[in-house]
């Protein structure tokens, strides 16, 4: 059994999340240690947490903010945010504003573990 994988993220369909639209790779990865998203966030985000994954958020393209447990931070491109598990959180794109975002969860993305107040 091979050690990799490689994959293409434009081959990767998008999918609807809180954030906007994000193509997850390396999901069904055996050991489930992460996965990486490239996500598309066009509009505010919903405001959720996570009981197990933190995540790690690289800004690839665009500016916007970033609500942290309730704080606001400026976001940039070539930004890294850490948020650790229960930290309530969401982008928030300017009107007509789009942001990229690389985000990495560990362990891999499991869509259970996505929590709404």
């Amino acid at each position: 059994m091979a050690r990799f994988q490689i994959t293409r993220m434009s081959d990767v369909p998008p999918v609807t999340c809180p954030c906007g639209q994000a193509r997850r790779a390396f999901t069904d990865a055996g050991d489930g240690v992460a996965s990486l998203h490239v996500v598309d966030i066009t509009a505010d985000a919903r405001t959720h947490y996570h009981r197990r994954h933190t995540e790690l958020y690289y800004v690839l393209e665009g500016e916007g903010l970033i609500e942290l447990d309730g704080e606001v931070h400026p976001l940039r491109a070539g930004d890294a945010v850490l948020i650790e598990p229960g930290c309530r959180h969401r982008a928030i794109c300017p009107p007509g504003g789009t942001l990229r975002v690389l985000n990495v969860p560990v362990p891999s993305f499991d869509p259970a573990d996505e929590w709404f107040d």
